[in-house]
């Protein structure tokens, strides 16, 4: 398990400002870049390696 005590978490630019759907990613942790839905924060995390979290954000920013 990986240890994200020192996470902090960002609102994605992606999500939308009306307060609900929104994803938080934390991008501060050496090797890891670790995603969750803000209106969960206890819940399940995702974690992806830099390079996989930079290929998924750069197809995002193509659509």
């Amino acid at each position: 398990m990986v240890d994200l005590s020192g996470a902090r978490w960002r609102k994605s630019t992606r999500s939308g400002s009306n307060g609900g759907e929104c994803v938080e990613v934390a991008d501060n942790l050496p090797g890891i870049v670790a995603v969750r839905d803000s209106k969960d924060p206890h819940g399940p995390t995702l974690t992806f390696m830099p390079a996989a979290w930079a290929t998924f954000v750069g197809k995002m920013h193509r659509r």
